[in-house]
């Protein structure tokens, strides 16, 4: 291998100190690893990062639900937490031990999984899609005997055959031990709260995220305090959100980036939590918690992106004339940004004017007037996405990283959005790439390892430290990475060309929102084909112009004038890609994907071995003459 790039740059991890993050590195001691919080402590563990930002800030709310129906403060969170550990330490939870959580996204959460980790346990979530089946699975791999919940999860939680002993409800719930009474119970006698979260150690567990799924069972990637506060210190020089800041969090909780960039963020910088249960409620959601940091998958970036393009193409006369200018000039300006240039002139007076009276209402109507930091993840963003928003004085960051690599691990930032790329190391972070172009990388972020695996880690880690990502990625001259696509899932046409279904895929997305999915189709064959599957949402929307039944898919999929947009996105589409990657053929299905379920991981990543599998006979008849009925041919 050829080792492309050194550390990122060198991170003070402690007792003023600089280090390399190399294999040497990595065997230093633990407490040299330590988060510097706003108090000036610095701190090596969660619960010690927690239990500051109490003392600093004890009347500020540090939990809140939309609306404010529900707030607490971090007094009564450090109160409420306590109790919660002492009634869990009655149960029988104690140092090392697991617990499971299957919960929305609700102040309870929080404060369940930071109670677990004051007693040194190690709370974990699963994804609320599933199955018994997969709880089994799940549980039986970590190992715990407690799991939170609430009501609308007991069937599947019952269905299963798990070792689990005692399920607490935070809802109520037959069978179950409620919340509220786990919070009441007398600590057992000789119990010591304070000894307690004290005894926890930087190489202790501070969570299980279990891998979705893509190619094989999940594995239970093991992610330790020192993990985590080697992360928190990594994003320091772009991530500047502190005790005033405010957060949103949606995603969920199983999912490294909520349990990163919202319940981490929230432990050691002191920023507020606002809940949002339900994703499909973010519209509504964003202006409430008016967050300073957010971080969007690209499907929610697309979708805001929708939804202010058609509450623009609202206005009429003078309104619509002035939105256009007003836009055409913020994307002026943006080339400029990315060009490293500043508007100058008439330029710069006219987005000043643009800004005042456009462009900071569009920032306001959605709730990201008070943005600091916006940036995407978990899967590649159309370039075009990214662009909308610069131009209406939204930087949004793009981010690389794994689950493994305890999240970001590759970042653009305000003055290198390098769009196209997912930025520079983080601090703290080397990488290199294979004799194929994998992308392997190194620091103190990297997992422990796979839980129950030692062979699954072991062909993860090599012994060097370097983790295998399974990224086929290219490094530039400027240190900007750009990931090509997965390793095991390029297509070779049968002409040996090897093509990268993502970037078909996404420069299909970006055109139309109406575009939900689509899979590119090509291994061995002439040309590249898809399987597209229509947004729900926008499908809701073209059933209501055409006058059809909303809840019918396969209606609506069939529909001429939706058949002619899709057609067109594809064609527009294909005109930024070469020859060889269009797409000449497609077939919209009929049947909507929905996250966690046979097409769809619940981090909205396509399965694509599944679907080649289910959809096999749609899959031939995309080769086969004549063109068969359903069909579109663009040859």
């Amino acid at each position: 291998m050829e080792e492309l790039v050194p550390p990122a740059a060198a991170a003070d991890y402690g007792g003023g100190t600089t280090r390399r993050s190399t294999a040497r590195g990595l065997a230093m001691a633990d407490e040299l690893i330590t988060f510097l919080h706003e108090s000036g402590k610095r701190i090596a563990t969660l619960p010690a990062g927690f239990q500051e930002t109490i003392r600093l800030r004890p009347g500020a709310v540090a939990l809140r639900t939309v609306g404010g129906a529900q707030e607490i403060t971090w007094r009564q969170y450090g109160e409420r937490v306590r109790a919660i550990a002492g009634g869990l330490a009655a149960l029988g939870v104690g140092h090392g031990d697991s617990v499971g959580i299957m919960l929305t996204n609700r102040p309870e959460f929080h404060l369940v999984d930071t109670a677990v980790l004051h007693l040194g346990g190690v709370p974990f979530s699963i994804y609320n899609t599933s199955s018994p089946d997969q709880v089994e699975y799940l549980f039986g791999n970590a190992g715990n005997t407690v799991v939170v919940t609430e009501a609308a999860f007991l069937p599947i939680l019952t269905a299963a055959d798990t070792g689990v002993r005692t399920v607490i409800s935070v809802d109520g719930g037959a069978g179950t031990t409620a919340l509220t009474e786990v919070e009441s119970m007398p600590a057992p006698a000789g119990f010591d709260f304070e000894a307690s979260w004290r005894a926890v150690e930087p190489s202790d567990l501070a969570t299980l995220i279990y891998t979705s799924g893509t190619t094989g069972p999940p594995k239970g990637v093991e992610i330790t305090h020192r993990n985590m506060i080697a992360e928190a210190i990594a994003l320091t020089d772009i991530v500047d959100t502190g005790l005033d800041g405010r957060l949103l969090s949606y995603l969920p909780a199983a999912h490294i980036a909520d349990r990163v960039s919202t319940h981490g963020t929230n432990m050691l910088r002191g920023a507020q939590i606002t809940s949002e249960p339900d994703p499909r409620n973010i519209a509504v959601a964003l202006p409430d918690a008016r967050p300073t940091l957010f971080f969007g998958v690209p499907r929610v970036w697309q979708k805001l992106k929708a939804g202010i393009e058609a509450k623009l193409a609202e206005a009429t006369g003078v309104k619509a004339g002035l939105g256009a200018w007003a836009l055409g000039v913020g994307a002026e300006v943006a080339e400029l940004h990315l060009q490293g240039k500043s508007p100058s002139g008439l330029l710069r007076l006219q987005h000043g004017v643009a800004d005042k009276l456009v462009l900071s209402k569009v920032r306001h109507g959605i709730g990201m007037d008070e943005i600091d930091i916006a940036y995407s993840g978990a899967a590649a963003i159309p370039p075009e996405v990214l662009k909308f928003f610069l131009a209406l004085g939204i930087p949004v960051l793009e981010v690389w990283g794994m689950s493994e690599s305890t999240g970001a691990t590759t970042l653009t930032s305000p003055d290198n959005l390098a769009i196209g790329t997912v930025g520079r190391p983080v601090r703290g972070v080397e990488i290199k790439l294979g004799a194929d172009g994998e992308l392997f990388v190194r620091g103190p972020v990297v997992m422990r390892g796979y839980r129950n695996q030692p062979d699954k880690t072991a062909e993860a880690i090599d012994a060097d430290g370097w983790l295998a990502t399974g990224d086929i990625a290219q490094v530039g001259a400027d240190g900007n990475v750009t990931i090509v696509d997965r390793k095991k899932e390029l297509l070779i046409n049968e002409s040996g060309k090897n093509l990268a279904p993502t970037n078909i895929e996404n420069a299909i997305k970006a055109v139309s929102p109406l575009v939900g999915q689509i899979v590119a189709i090509g291994n061995a064959k002439p040309y590249v084909s898809a399987l597209i599957v229509l947004d729900p949402d926008m499908a809701a929307v073209k059933a209501r112009e055409y006058g059809l039944d909303e809840t019918d898919l396969a209606v609506i999929s069939a529909h001429p004038a939706v058949v002619a947009e899709v057609t067109a996105a594809v064609a527009t589409g294909n005109a930024k890609l070469s020859r060889v990657e269009q797409i000449k053929r497609f077939v919209i299905i009929a049947s909507p994907w929905e996250p966690g379920g046979e097409e769809l991981t619940p981090t909205m990543k396509l399965r694509r071995k599944p679907i080649d599998a289910k959809y096999a006979p749609e899959i031939v008849a995309l080769y086969s003459d004549p063109v068969a009925p359903g069909t579109v041919d663009l040859r």
